[in-house]
Formats: structure tokens, sequence, C-alpha cells
């Protein structure tokens, strides 16, 4: 164990002195790489050439721990700026040819006076590096998953803006396009709502919506249905003709009880004696 410590200190040390060097010949392996090293720094703050020698350092030196730790950060860092995948895999393959090359050059300086096994140190190596590079991938994959996740639910919340206005009533405007997907959600967030809130009245203002496929509207009766049954009639309002002309060319129509009012503005009058 002594000796191996000593091996690598003294690795590390020939390393040291031939930085220059070292930084060089890993930019002209990182072809791609090489012209957005400025750029990647400017995005996430992410100095390659520094952390290719903490990369180095900790390979040498058997800090495997470590190396697992910094190939964590490095991953969610990669994944929160969302830098291409492809531009990492070739600076570690570079740096792994560039290690060797001065590992060789290590092995020539120091033939038959310090009893490097080459080839010992060959199968360590390739799997310190190997193991930078599962962990590097595993943790940017799960945080970017998680990231994908973060923003599909915030998106999922913004698209249901249910908006109380008492006790009682609230407001669902909808606003853009409205497809079966936005619609599932619809469904699920808004009679979640009516239970959790006990609204009594939701005003289901469609004045942002130009048009709607058949499905969609199968889920908004859907959602009228099951609010009633919970005890909350819903008020439509702001429907557009466009939307009436294919709900009557489908033969479809809301329930006789739902009521619908021109604007938003007359059901608030109505509801709630807004004048």
């Amino acid at each position: 164990m002594a000796e191996a410590l000593q091996k690598s200190e003294e690795i590390k040390v020939f390393f040291e002195k031939y930085r220059e060097a070292f930084d060089e010949k890993l930019l002209e392996e990182a072809v791609n790489v090489k012209d957005r090293i400025d750029e990647i720094l400017r995005i996430g703050n992410i100095d390659l050439v520094s952390n290719a020698h903490k990369v180095v350092g900790y390979i040498v030196e058997g800090q495997e721990e470590e190396l697992k730790l910094f190939a964590k950060q490095e991953g969610i860092a990669w994944a929160t700026h969302s830098i291409e995948l492809s531009f990492k895999l070739e600076w570690i393959q570079a740096i792994r040819r560039t290690l060797w090359t001065f590992l060789q050059q290590y092995n020539d300086a120091t033939y038959n006076k310090s009893g490097f096994d080459f080839f010992s140190m060959e199968q360590d190596v390739n799997t310190r590096v190997d193991t930078f590079l599962n962990h590097f991938f595993i943790n940017y994959s799960t945080y970017k998953d998680s990231l994908l996740m973060a923003h599909r639910q915030l998106v999922e919340n913004l698209s249901v803006p249910i908006i109380p206005i008492n006790a009682a009533v609230s407001i669902l405007p909808l606003i853009g396009s409205v497809d079966s997907f936005r619609a599932s959600i619809l469904e699920e967030k808004v009679l979640t709502e009516v239970g959790d809130s006990h609204i009594e009245t939701l005003i289901l203002d469609m004045s942002g919506i130009a048009d709607m496929e058949p499905e969609v509207i199968h889920h908004l009766m859907k959602i009228i249905d099951g609010s009633a049954m919970m005890g909350c009639r819903t008020v439509i309002t702001g429907l557009r003709s466009e939307v009436v002309r294919k709900m009557i060319n489908l033969g479809l129509s809301f329930d006789p009880k739902t009521k619908t009012l021109g604007t938003l503005q007359n059901a608030l009058s109505e509801y709630l004696s807004v004048e």
C-alpha cells in the first residue's frame, strides 16, 4: 500500500511538472470541444481544463469516492444547464487518451528505475475512467428526469389555473390550445379541487379557446358531469361560435342543468353581484 501511494505521488508530481504540455495535448485530442470551452464556462461556470486535472488527480491517486462525488457534481451541473452530452463524452475520452500518453512518458522516463507496473496501472486507470463516466451519466439522467418532472408539474399546474373568488365560487379560465393530454390533466385537477375546496360554482371561461377537437369536448362534458355529481354546478362563459358549430355538427350538447353565459363579466355580475 505504501509503495502504491508513493508511486501515485510520483506520477502526480510528474503530471504537475508537465501540466502545460498536458493541457496542449488534451486540447489537441478534444477536436470538437476545444472551441466550446469558453462557451461552456460562460453557460455553466464549468472550467473543463481545471476539472480535467481534478479527474486525473483522483484517478492517479485512486480516490474512487472523491471521483464518484465529482462525477455526480458534474452530472448535475451539465443537466442543469442542458449542455450537450456528446461534448462530455468526447472530453472524457480525450482525457483518457492524454492521460495514457503521459503515463507512457512517465514509464519511459522511469524505466527500470521505479518498478512501474504499466499493465496493472492500465487496468486501474481504465476502470476509474469508466467509473467516472458511469456515475456522470447516471446522475445526469437522474437529475435531468427530476428537472423535466418538476417542469411538467409546473406546466400542469399553470394549465389548470383554478382561481377562487370566494369560499363557494371559483373561475377556471382556459387559454390557448387544449389537446387530449391537457384535457386529461384538467379532468383530474378540476375534480380534485372541487372535492378538496368544496367548490359550489365553477365558472368555466372558454373565451380564450378558438377551437377544440371532439375528444376534448367529451373530456369537458365529463368534467361538468363529474363536478355535478360532487354538488358543484358549472357555468360556461365565452363559448366561441367555432366551438358551438362543431358541437352542433357532432350532435353534442351540455347537460341542460349547465348554464351558459356570453361573457365572464356576465357570470361575475350574476354570481357575485359585480357590476
